[in-house]
């Protein structure tokens, strides 16, 4: 029972036997919960069930329940690694009572469980309560037989949901590691040591805050409790740190032999964070969540680079992080086999960030050279620049002071301190929610009051109903009248409410005496169909019987849309690889949209692929089959499911074609969960067109394309384009690219004679102020002053002119048309033992009303809003080359 994996079955077991729902553990993404970038505890996923909001069919739940504590308020990522209790993942292991069972039997679950099937000595375990707690502390006497001495009344044992809610007492349990290791027990001035390691804390949520003053007792008491699977198994396990347990040491030494780097002295913490971080960085990439400059890809972002920086520690020149990949599946695949199902996915990603990251280096130990470039031995880069080349750039502080170091330059630490509080005070407003929490209410109390909506749009686009409920600005209300905008709820509906990225239907209402134009269909708080709309003649009161008339055709062009979705979603697997998951969409009735994980932008040619294969089954126009099938047994006869979604027991599973090549040649094309409608046989889709493709985010590409009525519309207006194009160049339509080939050749060829022209008149002396170079003392100057020379166009031409050259000076400043200066001086390598470019450019940059300048010894550049002044600047070169 010792393995990690062992302990979470015994945990969940124990439970299962005493009456609780084992509920499975919900996405790293909280749903429903704006305020939370990730899910950090067990009982995110039942808040609203504590809070009254929704109701469950069960009163007891039990959950091993993934967690990422790496963003906002809870935010452990700078310790993991370092310390012995850090992660940035973790499991926490959980029981929960809904006005169930209160103290008293929770007490008795969790001193049974720890006592008898975890085997822990008693004399071992300590507890702490609330000071006022009395009931949790009789009854810890009573249940346990423990000494006084070992029952700590602790001011901390009081927990709250926030600032206004549910909130209660709390009860921890301790365990003592033994003298090894230094601290006291809790409540003691020691308490901060490792010796004493609490694993268990039990929420009694007995009281709802109203405001600061007022606390009053909830209607139904509950339970909610915690247990750090990690440090269970370390103690279990008889191990000193997490990191010593099963798991991780499976995975350290993974990383040990693949780096070839011991896990001793500092190269220790490198090993812990590749480990710990290739586990949060798997499980929120299974969960839908991938790198990007922004939220929770910004957050996985720096997940991912830290572990890579540390894994450059460790002398890796080449990606390795997705080579761990496999002994994780291997280690939780069974318990979490979502991991199993995004393992070509999450590879994929790992390699390509990491591969970005290591270009990120380079190009932030250039950034930081020219920013430090007019530093001296002694002075410090500023926290600001210091913090964007780490937030912007993604280039750590200590690779910083590293870099830095060698030239006895520090870091602002102060200002790099101060940039990143507010970075995270913004981070928290971004998440502290928003939104209409009254309107939301009243969606779940009508999906408390009245159940799921029945949807019969599968089979009918037109039923009778019964109207439930009326809400109108976000009240409820018993009638509407015309020009009332309104939202209707009805007992069945044949609308399709928006979800899996489809639009929800529009149609009409209508009943004796009055008329009703749906404009959108949502559908919330699991199958709540809500039909938002206007009355546009008569009235509409509750009770009323009403038909429900979708607009077919409409609901024509989404199945069409829809269905094609899933038949490019598939002919990009087949195409580009296993990797490519469905990160997004939108089927509206006019087009798709179909958002994708991919590294790199997808060909022309592997776009025409795509539209070819998918089109191949539209022409097989063959039947759309649908099943309801236990979510396990749909999975495992290879139906698609997104990454980060949570199903129910049973799932609708789509079908449709048959593949033609490949290793499923004579198999179902296209099967994936889905519950949005289709067309009847793939025929009825009529013709797909790709239109578009283009990134929308570090490995994510977006695909766009047509059906029907509207690919034909879009080809129409292409071929009525390309005869007009044609006409105008006079060629016939199957010479147009031929002829706009040569154009473009042709344009070439005269923007390089055109620049060649510029450089032969700036090097050969026309159009400037001094004729060739100029000797000072025993080197050769060139000083000039350029006209039709833009400012970017400076340095190349500096490096053509001291090309091969020795004891060379350059020193050229271009003027623009609003009179601003563009300097740029640079020497000869053998020159930079005496002068320094950035030194020299700075003189100049003074003399034309510029500030600073920076670059390197060998080339700097600067400029200035006194254009007129560039002889006085040049003259200013001069001077210092002569002194």
């Amino acid at each position: 029972m010792s393995g990690m994996s062992d302990i979470r079955s015994t945990f969940l077991d124990y439970f299962k036997r005493n009456g609780h729902e084992v509920v499975s553990s919900s996405p790293l993404v909280p749903h429903n919960d704006p305020t939370l970038m990730f899910t950090n505890a067990g009982m995110v996923q039942f808040k609203n069930v504590f809070t009254g909001m929704e109701h469950r069919p069960y009163s007891r739940a039990t959950t091993a329940q993934k967690c990422v504590r790496a963003g906002g308020k809870h935010n452990d990522l700078d310790n993991v690694g370092y310390t012995a209790r850090h992660h940035t993942f973790f499991e926490m292991l959980g029981n929960f009572s809904f006005g169930d069972y209160f103290k008293e039997q929770a007490i008795t679950h969790a001193w049974e469980l720890v006592t008898k099937d975890f085997a822990l000595p008693k004399d071992k375990l300590w507890i702490t309560v609330y000071p006022t707690d009395e009931e949790a502390y009789n009854l810890w006497k009573k249940i346990s037989g423990m000494p006084d001495e070992r029952i700590v009344r602790h001011e901390d044992n009081l927990w709250a949901m926030g600032p206004v809610g549910p909130c209660g007492f709390c009860s921890e349990i301790f365990y003592d590691q033994g003298e090894k290791l230094f601290g006291g027990p809790p409540g003691s001035a020691e308490e901060d040591g490792d010796r004493f390691l609490e694993f268990w804390n039990l929420v009694f949520m007995q009281f709802e805050q109203i405001d600061e003053e007022t606390r009053v007792d909830l209607p139904n008491p509950s339970i909610d409790t915690g247990m750090g699977l990690e440090r269970m198994t370390a103690i279990l396990q008889g191990v000193g740190s997490n990191y010593e347990i099963d798991l991780f040491k499976t995975l350290i030494n993974a990383s040990v032999e693949l780096t070839g780097v011991k896990a001793e002295g500092e190269r220790q913490a490198s090993h812990r964070v590749i480990a710990d971080h290739l586990r949060s960085s798997a499980f929120l990439i299974a969960d839908g969540v991938l790198p990007s400059n922004e939220g929770r890809g910004y957050v996985l972002r720096r997940i991912m680079r830290r572990a890579m920086r540390h894994a450059e520690l460790l002398g890796a020149r080449e990606p390795i992080i997705y080579r761990l990949l496999p002994v994780l599946v291997q280690e939780m695949g069974r318990a979490y086999p979502e991991l199993q199902r995004a393992e070509a996915l999450i590879s994929e990603t790992l390699k390509l960030e990491e591969t970005r990251f290591r270009k990120t280096l380079e190009r932030g130990l250039t950034l930081l050279d020219d920013a430090s470039g007019h530093l001296s031995k002694g002075d410090s880069l500023d926290g600001e620049t210091a913090f964007k080349l780490y937030d912007t750039y993604g280039f750590p502080l200590d690779l910083t002071q590293d870099a830095l170091r060698n030239r006895g330059i520090g870091v602002d630490l102060s200002g790099f301190n101060d940039a990143m509080q507010r970075q995270k005070a913004e981070a928290r407003a971004h998440w502290a929610g928003s939104g209409d929490k009254a309107t939301e209410q009243i969606w779940f109390e009508l999906r408390e009051k009245f159940g799921a909506s029945e949807f019969l749009g599968y089979d009918t686009e037109k039923a009778e109903g019964v109207v439930l409920a009326l809400v109108k600005d976000g009240a409820a209300v018993s009638k509407a009248t015309a020009g009332d905008e309104i939202a209707v709820i009805v007992n069945q509906t044949p609308f399709y409410g928006e979800s899996g990225g489809q639009m929800g239907d529009t149609g009409m209402i209508s009943l004796d005496g009055g008329r009703l134009v749906i404009t959108d269909t949502q559908k919330k708080n699991d199958g709540l169909f809500i039909h938002f709309g206007h009355v546009e003649t008569g009235e509409i009161a509750v009770d009323e019987p009403v038909v429900l008339e979708v607009d077919h055709k409409r609901r024509g062009r989404l199945r069409a849309n829809h269905s094609a979705t899933h038949l490019i979603h598939e002919a990009l697997r087949e195409i580009l690889g296993t990797h490519v998951a469905q990160k997004g969409s939108l089927v509206a009735p006019e087009r798709l949209r179909f958002d994708v994980s991919h590294p790199k932008p997808i060909s022309a040619e592997e776009l025409e692929q795509v539209e070819d294969m998918a089109n191949e089954i539209v022409l097989q126009n063959a039947p759309v089959t649908t099943r309801l099938l236990g979510v396990e047994e749909a999975i495992a006869e290879g139906a698609m499911a997104l990454f980060g979604e949570k199903y129910g027991d049973e799932v609708r599973v789509v079908s449709m074609g048959t593949a033609t090549e490949g290793e499923k040649a004579g198999k179902t094309y296209s099967l994936e969960l889905c519950g949005g409608t289709h067309v009847r046989a793939t025929g009825e889709i009529g013709l797909i067109r790709i239109v578009g493709e283009s990134a929308v985010g570090s490995g994510v590409r977006r695909i766009e394309a047509l059906t029907g009525i509207d690919a034909r519309h879009y080809l129409n207006d292409q071929d009525v384009k390309m005869k007009s194009l044609a006409a105008t160049l006079k060629v016939g339509a199957d010479e147009v690219a031929h002829r706009v080939e040569n154009l473009i050749e042709e344009r070439k060829k005269l923007e390089r004679e055109l620049a060649d022209a510029r450089k032969t008149l700036a090097l050969g002396g026309s159009g400037g102020t001094a004729e060739g170079p100029e000797m000072i003392g025993s080197f050769k100057l060139i000083a000039k002053i350029l006209t039709g020379v833009s400012a970017r166009d400076l340095k190349g031409l500096a490096d053509t002119a001291k090309k091969d050259q020795t004891d060379f000076v350059v020193a050229f400043i271009a003027v623009d048309e609003e009179g601003k200066a563009s300097i740029v001086v640079s020497l000869s390598s053998d020159l930079t033992d005496r002068y320094s470019a950035v030194d020299l450019v700075r003189l100049a940059a003074s003399e034309v009303g510029g500030k600073g300048g920076g670059g390197r010894p060998d080339m700097a550049q600067a400029g200035g809003p006194d254009g007129d002044k560039a002889e006085a600047a040049l003259a200013a070169i001069r001077k210092a080359l002569e002194g």
